[in-house]
C-alpha cells in the first residue's frame, strides 16, 4: 500500500478539538469505556493536550448520563473568598473536599494538575499529605488524572488508577488526517506523510496544529527543505542540533564510517525514499536501536554520533554516566525516563550515554550502591517501549566494552557495535589534513608528513598511550598558538610541528663522560644492526634528541608490509642487537653501566631482552627442550604450576637463549671495533646521523665486508622517523639506547 495522500483527501480545516479526535479516537474511546465501568484512569500527557482530552472524554461520558467535575483550581462563584486568597492548590484543595464529602451520586471527578502535588523527586508535598486521604474517602468518586511526563508520582497516587494510558506524540498511520490541504502543498508534490512523521512523531496533536498551521513559503516547492528545516527548529527543543559531516569533518576510518554507512545509513536513505508502506515496515526492523561504540578515549567516539545525527537531521542529548546517578532513591531512575522523554518529543533524536560502563557494568559486580542495578533495568525498560516509526537511537560509548551487561549487548538492544580504534597513518594524515584546513596552519606536505610519522605507532603521548584523534587536535592548537606568537604568516614546517611537541618539555644536557658512554652504547646498538642480516637496517642514530622522553635512541626502518610474526632468525637478530649497547660498553670502556636496565622501565634493553627470550622459549616453543611447550602465566606474570624439573629446563634454556645472543653481540663488535669506534666518535662530533649519512655508513659497510653481505636485498631507501620501539615519558631519563 502506498503511504502517498491526494491533496482532495485532505481536511480542508481542522480545528484543535477536531485534531485530537481525530489523532487519539482508539485512546479516548479506551478511556471513556474504563471511565464508564468506575475504573480510575491516569493519563500521562502533555499540559497543553490534557484540556482537550478531557474536553473529549466528558462528551463521550455525557452521552452516558455520567457528570465530570473538572478540579483545576480556579475559583467559581459559588466559592466561599475569605479575607484573603488562598491560592491556586489551596482552592483545588478546597473544591476537591467539596467534590468527595458534598455529593453521593457517581460522577467522574478530573484532577488536571496532579504535579503540583509532588516534588521534582516524586516525593508529597505538604499540601499532598492532606489531599491524599480524599483520594481514597468516597469509593462512588472515578477519578480521572493527567500526569506530566516530566514529573514523577508517588506510589500513593499511582495507586489510586488502576488503568493508566501513556499518549505521547501522534501515530503515523493518522497523520494524513492532521494535514490541511493548505498545509499539504507546502510540503512539496506528492504530500507524503510518512516522510513528514519522521520530524513530528514526539509532538502532540495540539502542538502540531499549531507548527503547521505557522508554516511559511511557496506552495508546491521543488525542494522542501526550508519547511522541513522550519519545523526541526521547532520541534528539537533544548536540544542540540549538531552540524558533523561524516566525510569532511571526520578524517581517515574509511573501515568504521563504511560500516556506519551500509549498517545505518544506508538503510534509512532506503525507507526515506520508498513509498510503499510494506517496504518501510521491512526496512525499519532491520534498524538496531541501540549502538555501542567503543574503543580507546579521545578517537572520536562522540563525534561520530554527532555525524549520524547530522545525517538524520537529528537532535542530539549527550549524557554523562556519572551524572545521572543519585543518592536519592529513585532520581536516577526518574533522570533516565526524563532523558528519553525530552528525546522522543524531539525526534528523531540520539541519546548518547557517554561512559556508559560508569553504571551499566554486568549486574552482580557492584561494588557501588546498588543503584547501578535499578539504571540498567530502567535503561532496559525505556529501549524496549520504543517503537520501530520512531526515529530515536541510543548510543554508548565506552573505553571498556567486555565491562557491560550481557543484557544490555543482545539483540534488540545494543545490538550494533563499532570499533573505534587509535587511528593509523592514513587516518592521522586525513585528521592532521582537516585541521590544517580548519586553522589555517598552510602545512607543507613535508610537515603534514612529519607529523604523522611524529605520531606514529613508535611514539607514545606524555601519558604513556598512542596518539588518538584529541591529541592530534591539541598538537594542531599549539602549533597555532606558536604561529600567532611568532607572527608566522608563511607556511608551516617540520621545525613548527616538533616545536609544538616539547616547546616547553625540559631537554637532558649531558656532560662531557655521559656523551662518551652513551654515544658507545647507541653506536653498539647501530654496529650490531649492520651485521644481523635479519634485522630491520638502523636509519637515525642520536644522543641529542628532540624529544625529551626519548634524549638518545637509535631508530630503525619500518617494514609496513609485515602482517604475520616473526621468524627464530629475526628474535635472535633483535634480540642480540638489544644487547648491542652494553656489550659496546664493555669492550670500549672496559666497564658497564646502569642505562641498559632502563631503572626498571619496560623499554629498558635487559628488561625487553629478557621478556624477549622467555617469549623465544615459553610462547614460540623456539628452545631445544626435548618436547616444546606453550608456559602460560596469570595476571601476576607467574607462571601455572609446572614440575620443578620443567620449570628449571626452562630457565636453562631462556638463560642460553640470552648468553648466544650476548655473545654474539660481543663477537661483531670486537670483529668491527674500528666501525664501532668511528660511529662512536661522529656522534660525539655531530650528535645526530641523519638518515642520508646513515645510508651512506651502511654502503660503506657492505663495500668493505663484502662477503658478510652476500645474498643481502639492496638498501632500501630510508624514511625519516620511526623509532625501533614505542618510548613514552619517563621520570628519570636514562642512558640507555632505548629510549
Amino acid at each position: 500500500m502506498s503511504v502517498i495522500t491526494p491533496e482532495s483527501e485532505l481536511p480542508s480545516s481542522l480545528e484543535p478539538t477536531q485534531a485530537v479526535e481525530a489523532a487519539y479516537t482508539a485512546e479516548l474511546a479506551e478511556v471513556a469505556s474504563y471511565l464508564a465501568r468506575g475504573l480510575p484512569t491516569l493519563i500521562e500527557c502533555d499540559k497543553e493536550l490534557a484540556p482537550f482530552l478531557f474536553m473529549n472524554v466528558r462528551s463521550r461520558l455525557r452521552d452516558q448520563n455520567l457528570r465530570c467535575v473538572y478540579l483545576d483550581g480556579r475559583p467559581r462563584e459559588t466559592d466561599q473568598q475569605g479575607p484573603m486568597p488562598v491560592g491556586l492548590i489551596g482552592t483545588m484543595i478546597a473544591q476537591l473536599r467539596e467534590a468527595v464529602r458534598g455529593v453521593v451520586e457517581r460522577r467522574v471527578v478530573v484532577l488536571p494538575h496532579l504535579d503540583l502535588l509532588t516534588t521534582s523527586q516524586g516525593g508529597l508535598t505538604g499540601e499532598a499529605r492532606e489531599v491524599i486521604p480524599l483520594l481514597y474517602e468516597n469509593p462512588e468518586l472515578v477519578w480521572l488524572g493527567f500526569k506530566d511526563p516530566s514529573f514523577p508520582l508517588p506510589k500513593v497516587i499511582e495507586n489510586l488508577f488502576p488503568h493508566r494510558m501513556s499518549i505521547l506524540g501522534v501515530g503515523r498511520n493518522r497523520l494524513k488526517s492532521l494535514v490541511t490541504q493548505r498545509e499539504a502543498r507546502k510540503f512539496g508534490r506528492p504530500f507524503n506523510p510518512w516522510q513528514l512523521y519522521k520530524y513530528v512523531s514526539g509532538v502532540n496533536a495540539v502542538r502540531l496544529r499549531k507548527l503547521l498551521s505557522t508554516l511559511e513559503g511557496e506552495d508546491y516547492p521543488t525542494d522542501p527543505k526550508q519547511v522541513y528545516r522550519q519545523l526541526r527548529a521547532a520541534t528539537a527543543g533544548s536540544l542540540e542540533m549538531p552540524n558533523v559531516d561524516l566525510e569532511t569533518d571526520i578524517g581517515g576510518y574509511a573501515k568504521t564510517k563504511k560500516q556506519l554507512r551500509q549498517e545505518i545509513l544506508d538503510v534509512l536513505a532506503k525507507r526515506d525514499r520508498s513509498t510503499n508502506q510494506e517496504d518501510i515496515a521491512r526496512l525499519e526492523e532491520l534498524l538496531p536501536k541501540g549502538m555501542i561504540f567503543w574503543g580507546p578515549p579521545g578517537t572520536g567516539k562522540t563525534f561520530f554520533a554527532k555525524a549520524i545525527a547530522t545525517a538524520l537531521g537529528a537532535a542530539i542529548t549527550i549524557v554523562s554516566g556519572p551524572e545521572l546517578k543519585s543518592k536519592w532513591v529513585g532520581e536516577s531512575e526518574e533522570q533516565l525516563r526524563a532523558v528519553f522523554q525530552r528525546a522522543r518529543q524531539s525526534a528523531p533524536a540520539i541519546i548518547v550515554f557517554d561512559e556508559l560502563d560508569s553504571f551499566a557494568t554486568r549486574r552482580g559486580s557492584y561494588t557501588g550502591s546498588g543503584v547501578e542495578h535499578s539504571m540498567v533495568n530502567q535503561l532496559l525498560t525505556e529501549m524496549d517501549g520504543f517503537h520501530k516509526e520512531e526515529l530515536v537511537f541510543v548510543v554508548g560509548t565506552t573505553n571498556f566494552v567486555e565491562s557491560l551487561d550481557p543484557a544490555l549487548l543482545r539483540p534488540g538492544r545494543f545490538e550494533f557495535h563499532l570499533h573505534i580504534p587509535y587511528p593509523d597513518d592514513a587516518d592521522r594524515k586525513e585528521i592532521l589534513t582537516i585541521y590544517d584546513r580548519k586553522m589555517k596552519l598552510q602545512m607543507t606536505p613535508e610537515a603534514i608528513d612529519y607529523a604523522v610519522r611524529r605520531t606514529g605507532e613508535n611514539f607514545l603521548t606524555n601519558t604513556g598511550t598512542p596518539f588518538s584523534g584529541d591529541h592530534l587536535n591539541a598538537l594542531c592548537r599549539s602549533v597555532a598558538r606558536i604561529r600567532l606568537r611568532v607572527d608566522l604568516t608563511g607556511p608551516t614546517t617540520p621545525k613548527e610541528i616538533e616545536r609544538g611537541f616539547n616547546e616547553y618539555e625540559e631537554k637532558l644536557e649531558l656532560t662531557d663522560k655521559d656523551a662518551g658512554l652513551v654515544a658507545t652504547h647507541e653506536a653498539g646498538h647501530f654496529v650490531v644492526s649492520l651485521f644481523c642480516p635479519h634485522h630491520p637496517p638502523p636509519e637515525r642514530v642520536t644522543i641529542q634528541s628532540e624529544m625529551p622522553w626519548a634524549p638518545f635512541y637509535t631508530g630503525y626502518k619500518k617494514d609496513d608490509t609485515r602482517k604475520v610474526g616473526y621468524s627464530r632468525a629475526e628474535l635472535h637478530d633483535r634480540l642480540s642487537v638489544l644487547y648491542g649497547g652494553i656489550e659496546a660498553e664493555r669492550l670500549l670502556i672496559g666497564d658497564v653501566s646502569s642505562g641498559a636496565s632502563g631503572f626498571g622501565s619496560p623499554s629498558g634493553d635487559l628488561y625487553r631482552g629478557t621478556q624477549m627470550a622467555q617469549m623465544i622459549v615459553e610462547v614460540c616453543g623456539m628452545s631445544n627442550l626435548a618436547a616444546p611447550l606453550r608456559v602460560f602465566r596469570d595476571e601476576k606474570g607467574d607462571r601455572e604450576v609446572i614440575s620443578g624439573t620443567m620449570a628449571e629446563a626452562i630457565d636453562r634454556q631462556v638463560n642460553t637463549v640470552i648468553a648466544e645472543a650476548q655473545a654474539r653481540a660481543a663477537k661483531i663488535l670486537a670483529d668491527h671495533k674500528d666501525e664501532l669506534i668511528a660511529l662512536r666518535d661522529e656522534l660525539l662530533k655531530v650528535k645526530t646521523i641523519e638518515p642520508d649519512r646513515v645510508g651512506e655508513i651502511i654502503a660503506e659497510v657492505r663495500a668493505k665486508y663484502p662477503a658478510e653481505f652476500a645474498g643481502t636485498p639492496p638498501l632500501a631507501a630510508a624514511e625519516t622517523t620511526p623509532l625501533d620501539k614505542p618510548a613514552g615519558k619517563r621520570a628519570k631519563p636514562t642512558t640507555s639506547g632505548d629510549q
